[in-house]
C-alpha cells in the first residue's frame, strides 16, 4: 500500500446513542506525511477478524478479544470492562501492523477498515475520484469537524501565547493552524466530488441535498477561519499589516466609535444593515488592534459573510418551497384518484341495484 502506516493508537471509546445505545472506539492511525481517526464498533472488529481471516487462510497474529466479556453482564457502560477492551483491541490492530508477514495489513479489508484508500489515499496520493461509501463519506465528515476544532484549538492556542508574550509559541501555533486548514480544505474538496459518485450508486436526491448542505457549512467554517488565522494579534511584534503594527491612537479611537462626537465618522445617524435601535460600539479583543481601516475590513467582512448566509438560507427556503409544491401536487393527484375511485364505485353499487331488481322480478 503506498500510504506507509507509521502507528497506530486507540486512546479512548465513546458511548453513543442513535441510532441505539452504543460504544465506538477511537482509532488514530499516523503515517509518514499525515495523520487521521477512525471511529469503529465491536462488531467491525469482528466483521475485519472474518474478512482478514478467509482473505488470507490464516488467523492475525493476535486474538480478538472475546464477544462475551461484555455480553455476560448486558451493560455497555461498565468503564473497566471497555477500557480492557479498547487495551486488547490495540494490541489487536498493532500485532498486524508489526507482523513479519505482511499479508493481513496490505489486505484490502484492513485498509479500508482504517479508511486509509476512502478519501485519504485515493483520493489524495492518486488525484483521482475518490470512492466513498454512504458510511464512509459520514465517516471522514465526522473526522473533517474534528480537524476543524483542532484549527480552532490552535487559534485559541497562538491568542494565549501572544497574551503571555510567547512570540516563538504563537507563531508556531499560527502555522501549525494554518497548515491543518489547509488540509481541511483539500479533503472537504474530495468529500464533495465524493457526492457525485454516491448519486451514481442511487443515493437519494433529498440525501444528497443533506449532504451537499453539509460540505457548505464546512466551506463555510474553514472560510471564517482562514480569515481569523491570517489576523495576527502580534501587533507590537512588527508582525501583520500596517493597521495591525500602528493601532489608532485612544483619542482617534475614541472619536471613531463615539456616537455623540459630531465627527463625519461618528455614529449619529442609523447607517445600513441597522434595525431598530443601534446598539452602542464596544470595543472587543478582535477590533482592539485595528485602527479605522482595519475596522471598515473588518464590517465589509462580516457583511459578506452574513450575506453568504442569507444567500445560503434563501436557497434552503427555496428548496422547502418546492418540496411543498410538490407534495402538494402529489395530494391533488391521490384526491382526483380518489374521487375517480369514488365514482366508480357508485357506478358498480347502482349497477347492484338494478342486477338484483331483475333477479326479484325473476323470483316473482
Amino acid at each position: 500500500m503506498s500510504t506507509v502506516i507509521q502507528a497506530i493508537h486507540i486512546p479512548s471509546w465513546e458511548e453513543r446513542t442513535q441510532p441505539k445505545p452504543h460504544v465506538v472506539y477511537r482509532i488514530e492511525i499516523r503515517a509518514s506525511v499525515r495523520s487521521w481517526q477512525m471511529w469503529r464498533r465491536y462488531s467491525e472488529f469482528a466483521d475485519l477478524h472474518v474478512e482478514l481471516t478467509k482473505s488470507t487462510g490464516a488467523a492475525p497474529p493476535a486474538p480478538l478479544p472475546p464477544k462475551h466479556t461484555l455480553a455476560l453482564f448486558r451493560s455497555n457502560t461498565n468503564p473497566a470492562l471497555l477500557e480492557e477492551r479498547r487495551a486488547a483491541l490495540e494490541t489487536y490492530l498493532r500485532a498486524i501492523l508489526a507482523a513479519r508477514d505482511d499479508r493481513w495489513r496490505e489486505s484490502f479489508a484492513f485498509r479500508d477498515f482504517l479508511g486509509v484508500p476512502v478519501g485519504k489515499q485515493a483520493a489524495h496520493d492518486v488525484g483521482g475520484p475518490s470512492q466513498f461509501t454512504s458510511s464512509s463519506w459520514l465517516d471522514e465528515h465526522q473526522d473533517l469537524q474534528a480537524c476543524v476544532r483542532d484549527v480552532r484549538a490552535d487559534i485559541n492556542r497562538r491568542d494565549a501565547l501572544s497574551d503571555s508574550n510567547d512570540i516563538s509559541g504563537s507563531h508556531q501555533a499560527n502555522v501549525q493552524a494554518k497548515k491543518k486548514l489547509a488540509g481541511v480544505l483539500t479533503r472537504v474538496g474530495v468529500l464533495e466530488e465524493g457526492l457525485q459518485t454516491l448519486a451514481l450508486a442511487g443515493l437519494s436526491e433529498g440525501e444528497l441535498q443533506r449532504r451537499r448542505d453539509m460540505v457548505a457549512r464546512l466551506r463555510d467554517d474553514c472560510e471564517k477561519l482562514a480569515k481569523i488565522v491570517t489576523v495576527s494579534r502580534m501587533t507590537t511584534r512588527g508582525i501583520g499589516s500596517a493597521a495591525e503594527r500602528n493601532p489608532a491612537s485612544a483619542t482617534d479611537r475614541d472619536a471613531l466609535m463615539s456616537s455623540s462626537s459630531g465627527m463625519p465618522g461618528g455614529f449619529n445617524r442609523p447607517v445600513a444593515r441597522v434595525f431598530g435601535q443601534a446598539a452602542p460600539p464596544r470595543e472587543t479583543e478582535q477590533t482592539r488592534p485595528l485602527d479605522d481601516h482595519g475596522l471598515l475590513q473588518l464590517q465589509q467582512t462580516q457583511i459578506n459573510q452574513q450575506d453568504t448566509q442569507l444567500a445560503q438560507l434563501t436557497a434552503i427556503l427555496q428548496r422547502q418551497k418546492q418540496l411543498g409544491l410538490a407534495i402538494h401536487e402529489e395530494v391533488s393527484q391521490q384526491i382526483e384518484e380518489l374521487d375517480h375511485l369514488n365514482n366508480e364505485v357508485d357506478r358498480a353499487g347502482g349497477k347492484l341495484t338494478n342486477a338484483k331488481r331483475q333477479l326479484n322480478r325473476l323470483g316473482g
